[in-house]
């Protein structure tokens, strides 16, 4: 039988970044929404073939502000032989006198929760639901408000933790896990809470739709620019603190 279109996806990136190795264990965060449902649904499946050589756990991070599971969820969950892990904190505490929650900040705390259960527990990868579009949107959003060519890495080993971050939707685009999602039945549950201010990440999908008009094709050229550097033809090297200098 052949592989769902998004699998096939999720494979490539993986083989290009060498995401997974022999013996891995695995955290897969578990937010509830379409992305990571279809990361643990393509870990679950992966997981059947015959070379499979890897474990990983579903890890959902719970707080006064995020919904729990649903029912529907973990019975597919369940489908899949996931039984999916739940920590719950509390992250209104955590926040400091003067300032305001965020969903930056509030993804942050429940990603803090993700490494240290990783960590503590014998985990050498932990992979995220970060998808295509999100790794546009966080390089528009550095370029436009800190001046910084860079985004999200498909894969990252932390300098001071034995511990990668791995991306394995870094090739798909919302939609393409829009319509898994829809074939597949998934139900997807989302933060609904009060607190919500990600102001800064709608306005970056809405330039990433006015440069590509929602293609996928253009979507993936624009990735394929981080790979296709031209220094030369770049202002950097034109300034003498940044030039290298020779070995005498």
């Amino acid at each position: 039988m052949p592989q769902p279109r998004l699998f096939r996806i999720i494979d490539k990136a993986v083989f290009d970044y060498r995401m997974l190795e022999a013996g891995d264990r695995i955290l897969v965060g578990a937010s509830g929404g379409k992305d990571s449902t279809a990361l643990i649904q393509y870990f679950a499946n992966r997981q059947k073939r015959r070379d499979a050589d890897f474990s990983f756990t579903a890890f959902h991070v719970q707080s006064e502000i995020t919904p729990p599971l649903s029912g529907e969820l973990l019975q597919l969950f369940e489908s899949w032989g996931v039984t999916p892990l739940t920590l719950d904190v509390r992250v209104l505490g955590r926040l400091k006198a003067g300032r305001k929650m965020n969903c930056w900040w509030c993804s942050t705390q429940r990603r803090t929760e993700l490494l240290n259960y990783a960590l503590a527990n014998g985990y050498n990868k932990l992979a995220l639901g970060h998808h295509l579009d999100d790794v546009l949107e966080t390089l528009l959003m550095n370029m436009l408000n800190r001046g910084e060519l860079s985004t999200m890495a498909p894969a990252m080993r932390y300098r001071d933790y034995p511990l990668t971050v791995i991306r394995p939707l870094y090739y798909a685009d919302v939609d393409s896990i829009i319509r898994h999602g829809k074939d597949n039945g998934f139900i997807s549950s989302t933060c609904t809470c009060t607190f919500q201010d990600n102001s800064g990440r709608k306005e970056a999908r809405r330039h990433l739709e006015e440069l590509t008009g929602g293609d996928p094709a253009k979507k993936q050229r624009l990735l394929a620019s981080l790979d296709n550097i031209c220094p030369e033809y770049l202002p950097h090297l034109g300034k003498r603190d940044r030039l290298p200098r020779e070995t005498p």
